[in-house]
């Protein structure tokens, strides 16, 4: 059984999250291929839906509305999540001049707004600064996000891809809590392990999301140490090597949520298998070192 995770006082999410930053890359975006993909995941028990204003060139939160006006009560089922902050020349934004970061209010709330029309719904259960904006102010950016909490349309906040220093920075400016960070985690980018960056999470029992937990693929591009050593613990539990990969980032005590991708309905019903392998502490450094190309000091 998928197992679930409270963050902050009152939002929770599966333990697994499906990412729908290519679901435009598919041949077939109707509302149904959208649904039959949804409806592999609530199979397994993974709620949690993975969303920004940007994937797709600023078309997959559309995608994902056609689908839930044509099916009101799926929205019900699922929790939304979707960032904001980058704005890139394409789509709605394609007279921009250059892909920059944008987190004044204004912009801030547009964004909210614009992505409760795209995705036909009245709420976003976590709402996060896509990227650190370097020109942030953290006091307007704070404000903006404590307005969207008190107004209803977010239930909750959180950031991707900041280091701590970017956190507390806009949490000093807040009274409402940063509930996660979504950062690269994976067997192909270990660092936030070793830098202070995961450190910085469960000293505050923030939950990180994990992005690209497969590496974007690269972990099994190719031979090595570390492919021989996935599929050795894959054969041993009887599941493929993508169900190791996220059984590793499930295995660790910050209660890592890893955001799976994918367009093969096929591929996505066994985003579960992850939980049926048995990741002891021994396993878990075999895996690592591999990883690392070299045993710990």
């Amino acid at each position: 059984m998928m197992e679930r995770v409270t963050i902050g006082d009152d939002v929770e999410f599966s333990r697994i999250a499906y990412g729908m930053w290519r679901v435009g890359d598919d041949e077939d975006t109707s509302p149904s291929r959208i649904r039959a993909k949804i409806e592999a995941c609530l199979e397994q028990g993974i709620t949690t839906i993975d969303q920004a204003d940007i994937y797709g060139g600023y078309t997959a939160e559309g995608l994902l509305g056609a689908c839930l006006k044509e099916c009101p009560g799926l929205r019900d089922k699922l929790e939304i999540v979707t960032k904001c902050g980058i704005l890139a020349p394409a789509g709605r934004h394609a007279s921009a001049r250059i892909k920059h970061y944008v987190t004044t209010a204004e912009h801030i709330v547009g964004s909210v707004d614009m992505s409760l029309s795209e995705m036909a719904t009245d709420r976003i259960d976590l709402l996060l600064v896509h990227r650190p904006d370097p020109f942030m102010d953290p006091e307007e950016t704070g404000r903006a996000l404590d307005n969207a909490v008190s107004s209803g349309k977010v239930r909750a906040v959180g950031v991707s891809n900041f280091r701590p220093w970017d956190w507390t920075l806009l949490q000093s400016a807040m009274s409402t809590p940063l509930l996660t960070n979504q950062i690269e985690i994976s067997l192909a980018e270990t660092t936030s392990l070793r830098n202070g960056d995961m450190a910085f999470l469960q000293e505050r029992r923030i939950c990180p999301m994990a992005w690209s937990p497969l590496g974007g693929g690269s972990l099994f591009a190719s031979g090595g140490d570390l492919r021989t050593t996935i599929s050795k613990v894959a054969l041993r539990h009887g599941v493929d090597e993508a169900a190791v990969a996220v059984a590793w980032l499930l295995a660790h005590p910050s209660g890592i949520l890893p955001v799976m991708g994918s367009n093969r309905v096929d591929r996505i019903r066994m985003f579960g298998d992850a939980l049926k392998v048995g990741m002891d502490r021994e396993t878990w450094f075999e895996l690592y070192v591999s990883a690392l190309g070299a045993d710990v000091p």
